[in-house]
């Protein structure tokens, strides 16, 4: 397994955090909302003895730079695209996509089906009748300006961290810890920069995931590409609709027992495997 090799590259103007470890065909693993690189611990260890990982931060998430715009599912999708091409890696990655970059893993294969190998959605959100809210720049002021008056009175260095804290405790089975690191925690979450790239993000959900629905509509999935549905065993109701994503991209479909929305921090064994499942 080769080391980690951390660094930042530039997309769109925006810096962006990269880790790169491992050797052989590619996995990128992207998380969710207000997520950051190092919740990928503990399963990039069973990964890179055989893929080459990377794992990278959105902008305004983990140690990236600030978003210099509202997300959209195509944007995402090229960003995914863009990392890749400043890390030379050209050839077609198997892209990890959980919760909301859910979202960015599908547009990917849908927008570069060249240089997709498969996709894995890993306990990822599901909107089947989304509509993009009306006055998107305004909703995006109203963020910035948000996040803005709470920098201002010092929230996220006040509550920030506690804040993540509470949130991965609540999406874990029996209230686990949160094992992140308490430096990383602070670097990250005591910032006002992802303070507002959680509030974008939050923010424009519905018009991410109905620029998705667009994209399935004229831009189809490559044929036979390898696809995967993880979900974690949260309600009949959540499973349901895990499983119709499932046969709406002809994929691979499977409940994780014991395993909450984190399933790389809760079942991690089980998540490498489904991904190594697929052809290398």
């Amino acid at each position: 397994m080769g080391c980690a090799r951390p660094g930042f590259v530039r997309v769109g103007g925006v810096a962006h955090h990269v880790v790169v470890e491992g050797g052989g065909p590619v996995c990128v693993l992207s998380a969710g909302l207000a997520m950051s690189w190092f919740d990928w611990d503990p399963l990039v260890p069973l990964l890179a003895p055989h893929r080459t990982v990377v794992r990278f931060d959105r902008p305004g998430h983990g140690l990236s730079g600030p978003p210099a715009g509202a997300p959209t599912a195509a944007g995402e999708a090229h960003r995914i695209a863009g990392v890749l091409d400043a890390l030379g890696l050209d050839a077609p990655a198997t892209v990890v996509g959980h919760s909301i970059a859910g979202f960015h893993a599908e547009a990917f294969a849908r927008l570069h089906p060249d240089r997709a190998a498969g996709v894995v959605l890993v306990d990822a959100s599901v909107e089947e009748d989304a509509r993009a809210p009306a006055a998107p720049a305004v909703r995006t002021a109203l963020a910035n300006a948000a996040a803005t008056a709470l920098s201002a009175t010092g929230a996220p260095a006040a509550l920030g961290p506690l804040t993540r804290r509470a949130a991965v405790r609540l999406s874990r089975p029996g209230r686990a810890p949160d094992p992140a690191p308490a430096d990383l925690v602070r670097r990250c979450y005591a910032t006002s920069r992802v303070l507002r790239g959680a509030l974008l993000e939050n923010t424009h959900y519905l018009a991410v995931a109905a620029g998705l629905l667009a994209l399935r509509e004229r831009r189809p999935l490559p044929p036979g590409l390898p696809v995967t549905v993880l979900a974690a065993p949260a309600s009949p109701r959540w499973t349901a609709r895990q499983r119709a994503l499932a046969d709406l991209l002809d994929a691979r479909f499977e409940v994780v027992p014991g395993s909450g929305h984190l399933m790389m921090l809760d079942r991690p064994a089980a998540l490498a495997a489904a991904i190594l499942a697929h052809p290398a």
